[in-house]
């Protein structure tokens, strides 16, 4: 008897597509995916700096020049000498940018010394301005990428040698110490505490021991603690940051205003240029506290979109480092690194009223030359070692190639 078997439908195995976190891991891994972060990062900064600039200082502008515009205009005359010096930077040979370290650190310590002659100029009552002609420079800006480059110079050429306590600490050390030392003269304690951040970074990527790290946190703290309570207006700054409501009329005034500033702005903020604020209730709303304008305006979002650009810069900058075999390239970058993002985090904490008011800038978004070339200039530097990995510089020569071929294919026809 026959029997009769059901046939059964052959399965057919389902095509997927890959997942967004596949394509996320694929477009991380691409060459040339720090050179992009770094760029766009670096202009979406720029951009809404310039707009927060403009917003932010228009009431304080227009009661001292008449001119609503006067201070904006000042900061794009910086941007357009700034992006040719991150140009230049980003293009320079890495045998030259070594050679101009010594230099570089030469005249950082020429101008700082300079502060203390008739040249300097008092602002705010820190003696850390130099009046060269028709402009006045800030020469603590300078001196933090000096410091960067010129200690990344040593330990790269020491880099087999970095076991011993010696060379480690000769002669950085003592040569950023000078540095720290001519800016605590200045009455600058707060850009002097991001020199002593910048050391303790680098030796951090150097691999110092952690004695080493411990001792100098105990020396950097006794020091810090002795100069805010060395002065008055300091020891106010730092008994009444955690509560500046405690003494509102007074030391409270700027930090209090932040808050009010950042907790009008909600979830999307008032709108650009609706902030209450910078009508002359917030003292340096266009510098220093321009993040809290920044909260004001364009609200919690807004703010995370900032810090998240800054963290990219950090991810980019850090992906550059460890992909490196050039000592020079890694030990410049963390410190580039580590003085952004830690003098961005300062900043964002004296805002929120979780550090003391130390007059800190918010690197590409705060007004003022003296901060923001050498911050594009650093960056420059940053996507400049981009470039140069190997991957990244065989796909950008390929994308050359590829752009000139097309260029040439419709001469070629024609001329057939």
């Amino acid at each position: 008897m026959a029997s009769t078997t059901s046939e059964r439908p052959t399965s057919r195995p389902t095509l997927r597509g890959p997942s967004w976190w596949g394509t996320v891991r694929e477009a991380i891994d691409r060459p040339l995916t720090a050179y992009y972060l770094l760029l766009g990062a670096s202009g979406l900064l720029l951009t809404i700096g310039l707009i927060m600039v403009l917003s932010a200082s228009s009431v304080y502008a227009y009661r001292v020049t008449g001119n609503s515009y006067a201070i904006v205009e000042k900061q794009l005359m910086w941007v357009a000498i700034g992006l040719p010096v991150a140009f230049i930077a980003s293009r320079m040979r890495r045998d030259w940018l070594r050679r101009l370290t010594w230099p570089a650190m030469g005249l950082a310590i020429l101008l700082l010394g300079l502060t203390h002659t008739p040249l300097g100029v008092r602002v705010n009552g820190n003696t850390n301005w130099l009046a060269l002609g028709p402009f006045q420079v800030q020469p603590s800006e300078v001196a933090k990428l000096a410091v960067i480059l010129w200690a990344a110079h040593i330990y790269a050429r020491k880099d087999r040698r970095l076991t011993s306590w010696h060379q480690i600490i000769m002669p950085v050390v003592p040569g950023v110490l000078l540095v720290a030392a001519l800016i605590v003269m200045q009455h600058d304690l707060g850009t002097a505490l991001v020199v002593f951040a910048i050391l303790i970074g680098m030796l951090w990527a150097i691999g110092a021991p952690g004695r080493l790290f411990g001792f100098a946190l105990a020396v950097i703290g006794v020091a810090a603690l002795y100069l805010a309570n060395s002065n008055t207006e300091r020891q106010q700054r730092l008994f009444n940051f955690i509560d500046p409501f405690k003494d509102y009329q007074d030391a409270g005034w700027q930090p209090a205003h932040g808050l009010y500033a950042l907790s009008t702005g909600g979830l999307f903020g008032q709108g650009i240029g609706a902030s209450q604020q910078k009508w002359g209730d917030l003292p340096e709303a266009h510098t220093d506290f321009i993040f809290a304008v920044l909260g004001e305006e364009l609200g919690l979002v807004g703010t995370m979109l900032v810090l998240a650009l800054f963290l990219t810069i950090a991810y980019a900058a850090i992906r550059v480092a460890s992909h490196t075999k050039d000592p020079f390239v890694r030990y410049a970058t963390f410190g580039i690194t580590i003085w952004l993002i830690g003098q961005m985090m300062i900043n964002v904490g004296m805002v929120l009223a979780v550090m003391p008011v130390i007059g800190i800038p918010l690197p590409l978004i705060s007004y003022g030359g003296s901060a923001l070339l050498p911050s594009l200039a650093a960056l420059g530097i940053l996507i400049g070692f981009a470039r140069s990995e190997p991957q990244a510089a065989r796909a950008l020569a390929a994308r050359k190639r590829r752009r000139t071929a097309g260029l040439s294919a419709p001469t070629s026809r024609r001329g057939s």
